[in-house]
């Protein structure tokens, strides 16, 4: 089996303490010379300033390709291409661009007065930038507010004509449901690459409802699976997560798939263990600087 491209995402730190943790995860991942990484905004981007600290220390310390999380909430169209503006002046030339969610209170998302209404909007004022690879998200099962599959599938389609070069999906728990994803983007016209979103469990309760948030459903096995992990201990429940984990991955590359997006929630040693099962090595003579 040929190893898979790999990316990492991140989350940037709100406290010195997770400071460290962050630092440490990269530190853990860099040497696995991924593709690239990308960093979050907050819930309503509450995290802007540290999300822009955060992707340019990466990419300074560690010299990895940083993908910086940017969303329409709460912001003209002004501040977010200034936002796009200060990428570009540090070096940073790749974005991931979405809508964003409600901030937090609201009931759902509302566009700023004089912000971008949605991804689709935000996509074309990067792209006409004319020096930013931008991405996106996809969802392999239909996201929140959508109505169907079909929805998600022509909404992608809008942001990958609006100018993205590549989609990551949602976490999904079956390599099934990644394939009819794939099937339906294909038979949409797609041609974009679509690189599955892939969480390694790192608490069963912590998954469940990051699930229930995003409508990614829980098969019942894996409800079932956990439950009899629990009566072992922690170190049962690691070894069933980096057993499904690397289980998954393996039927995607199967499926055809060649690049992986891994959530590691700023905690990398899951994440280095299934890469490990994978073939993924640490590339000769790169050390990460930290």
């Amino acid at each position: 089996m040929t190893p898979p491209k790999i990316s990492f995402e991140f989350f940037p730190p709100k406290t010195l303490e997770a400071s460290f943790k962050l630092w440490e995860t990269a530190r853990v991942l860099a040497p696995l010379a991924p593709d690239f990484v990308s960093v979050t905004y907050g819930a309503g981007g509450t995290t802007r300033k540290l999300t822009h600290e955060a992707v340019t220390t990466i990419n300074r310390q560690f010299g990895l390709e940083v993908a910086a999380h940017l969303t329409c909430v709460e912001a003209t169209r002004a501040e977010t291409m200034e936002i796009v503006q200060s990428y570009a002046d540090a070096g940073i030339r790749q974005i991931v661009a979405l809508r964003g969610d409600a901030p937090q209170g609201a009931a759902r998302f509302t566009p700023h007065d004089d912000g971008f209404a949605t991804s689709v909007e935000l996509i074309e004022a990067i792209a006409a930038r004319g020096d930013m690879t931008i991405r996106v998200g996809a969802y392999p099962e239909p996201h929140p507010e959508s109505p169907d599959r079909d929805a998600d599938v022509a909404w992608l389609k809008r942001k990958i004509d609006a100018g993205a070069s590549s989609a990551i999906t949602q976490f999904f728990f079956e390599p099934e449901t990644f394939f009819r994803f794939r099937d339906k983007c294909i038979t949409a016209g797609i041609e974009a690459p679509i690189i599955p979103g892939i969480l390694p469990i790192q608490s069963w309760a912590g998954t469940r409802r990051f699930a229930a948030s995003c409508n990614t459903t829980v098969p019942e096995w894996a409800e079932e699976a956990f439950q009899l992990a629990s009566l072992d201990g922690p170190e049962a429940e690691r070894a069933l997560a980096t057993s499904l984990c690397v289980d998954l991955c393996e039927k995607l590359i199967a499926g055809g798939v060649d690049q992986l997006h891994f959530y590691t929630l700023n905690r990398p040693e899951l994440t280095r263990d299934v890469c490990a099962a994978l073939g993924v090595r640490p590339a000769a003579g790169i050390e990460a600087v930290a």
